[in-house]
This record gives C-alpha cells, structure tokens and sequence, in this order.
C-alpha cells in the first residue's frame, strides 16, 4: 500500500518534490504556530457549516412562526364561524330595511319591527361572516369583537360626535317625524 496522497501523487508524475517540498513545510509551520498559540486552528469548513446550520435554523424558526400564525388564524375564523352559527338570529319575514354602513359603503338588510328596535338600543349587532352579514346578540358581537373587530359593524349612536349643551338645547326647537326610519 502506499504512503500518503502526496507520495502517490509524485510517483504518478502529477506533482514535483519541490510542490511536496512546500506543502510539508507549510504544514509544520501550521502545527508549530497551533502549538505556541494553543488555540486550534480554524476550520473553515466546520465554521460554514456551523453558519449554514444557524441560518437554516433561523429559517425553520421563521417558518413555524408563520405557520403557527396561519394556524392560529384559522383556529381564530372557525372559533368565529361556530359563534355567529350558534346565535345568529333568523330574519326570515323581515320586511323593514335597515340601513348600515360598512366602511364606506352603505348596506341594507330586511329585518322585522322587533330587530330594528334592538339593533337601534344596541342589543343586537351586525357581524361580517364572508359576503354575508348576521345578526347576532351584542354580547355575541363582544366576543366576536376580541377575536377580530373588523368582523362587528358596530350600530350604535356612540360613533357619532356628542353635543355640547349649547346645541342639543338648539335642536329641541325642531320636532321629529315619526315616521322617519333609517
């Protein structure tokens, strides 16, 4: 068997003594300054690898995170689908139109006498399920709130401004239909 890969190599002709001659000192200056300095030398293959490994580590990190994120979501939606199921109200022969504005759209649903009443005091709310709206009661539409606001169109007076004293006593000169819906 023979020597070393070098060894092989010289007698192969594909390299001269000279080449071995440097390479075998260069090696021993290697180990002498390893030896003074008692610190090994780097390896630059292990230290790439080691960085290779962080970032893919880092990567796997991100991805679970996304993942669990997507997850959690999902779980979040069908927490939100099996409330607005559970407790939403019928509107079958609803005959007045309510009218609401969804962002910066104005909707309509057909709802009866007694839903309009409860969803003008509060008591019942609108909530986004898909491209339908529901009506389900507010204490539903607060938990469903916690999960996503952006689910709950809310109907209450209390988006509008409130009045100072000056203006209400203004606005009591004039009286109001009643006959006036919205």
């Amino acid at each position: 068997m023979a020597g070393s890969l070098q060894d092989q190599l010289l007698k192969a002709g594909l390299t001269d003594e000279k080449t071995v001659k440097t390479i075998r000192k260069e090696k021993s200056k290697q180990a002498k300054a390893a030896k003074h300095s008692k610190t090994a030398p780097v390896d630059e293959l292990k230290e790439s690898a080691r960085q290779a490994a962080a970032a893919k580590a880092a990567r796997d990190r991100e991805l679970n995170a996304a993942r669990n994120e997507a997850a959690q979501r999902k779980a979040i939606n069908a927490q939100i689908k099996q409330l607005i199921s559970v407790h939403m109200e019928s509107r079958q022969g609803g005959d007045i139109d309510f009218n609401f504005t969804d962002g910066s759209k104005i909707k309509k649903l057909l709802v009866d006498e007694r839903q309009r009443q409860r969803l003008t005091s509060g008591l019942l709310q609108i909530v986004k399920q898909g491209d339908r709206y529901e009506l389900v009661p507010a204490p539903i539409a607060d938990k469903i709130a916690q999960r996503d606001p952006e689910r709950v169109i809310n109907c209450r007076a209390s988006n509008e401004p409130e009045l100072s004293e000056e203006e209400k006593d203004w606005y009591k000169d004039f009286e109001i239909p009643d006959d006036l819906d919205w």
